[in-house]
């Protein structure tokens, strides 16, 4: 079962899709199937979590939806663009301007300032960042008056407010969070969360966040669980008890 089975280009009312996507890795003279015929639509401007048991394909579902993989078969639509068609090179270029990404550990240039490295995707793609859109940012996230200081003189929460703004600084179709608070004590992860969802109903910004822990996921407007790289369910609005629940059910 999947939560779609579509088959035709996306509109401009989808974010992502997925169509029929498959991910198999050898293993000696047979082969692991982490992925299976998953199939999803995600509009723009929801805020999904990704779940389920170790070994469910949670990592590999977010390495094909981002373009930092190729799946065995099936295809991956962001915005209107096929990226499973595109070269190694264009589906770089592409992600830079297209992909935001929110890791577990920040991933922030040492020797560059919190402004240089929030406009880091832009000047990569040789663009000039628009000075007003990260000051936006910047004040959206609390960081104002810190744009001059180096990442070794951030906390923790504040280095992944950085990289939030970073993730929005080109104005992408999507932003992938992978454990987004997973380095974070509870407290501050808390304060992530807010100002990672404050800024994604903001911006209007579609946003998918992979994690293993419940009362993470529970921040987002839907769940989907994923099992044996299958879809295994979905909650709306759902409490972490209750997504605490259908992970024992997955066999957590």
């Amino acid at each position: 079962m999947t939560p779609s089975t579509l088959i035709s280009p996306p509109s401009v009312d989808t974010a992502v899709r997925l169509l029929q996507l498959r991910k198999t890795f050898p293993n000696g003279p047979e082969e692991i199937t982490a992925l299976q015929e998953f199939s999803l639509d995600i509009a723009p401007g929801a805020f999904i979590a990704i779940m389920g048991p170790s070994g469910s394909g949670k990592s590999t579902f977010l390495n094909l939806a981002a373009g930092l993989d190729t799946p065995t078969s099936g295809q991956v639509f962001i915005g209107e663009t096929d990226i499973t068609g595109l070269s190694l090179d264009a589906v770089t270029r592409f992600r830079r301007r297209h992909v935001g990404f929110v890791f577990q550990s920040y991933n922030l240039i040492g020797h560059l300032s919190v402004g240089e490295n929030i406009q880091l995707p832009m000047l990569l793609d040789g663009r000039r960042p628009d000075e007003q859109w990260q000051q936006t940012l910047v004040e959206s996230v609390g960081l104002t008056g810190m744009t001059g200081r180096l990442p070794g003189e951030l906390s923790g929460g504040q280095a992944q407010r950085v990289a939030i703004a970073r993730a929005l600084i080109t104005r992408p179709t999507v932003v992938f969070a992978d454990e987004p608070t997973g380095a974070l004590d509870r407290r501050t992860g808390d304060q992530v969360l807010e100002v990672l969802r404050g800024a994604a109903k903001r911006f209007t910004q579609t946003l998918v966040l992979v994690t293993h822990d419940p009362h993470v996921a529970a921040t987002a407007d839907e769940v989907l669980f994923l099992a044996d790289g299958q879809f295994a369910g979905r909650l709306a609005a759902p409490t972490s008890s209750q997504i605490a629940a259908r992970l024992v059910e997955l066999g957590r």
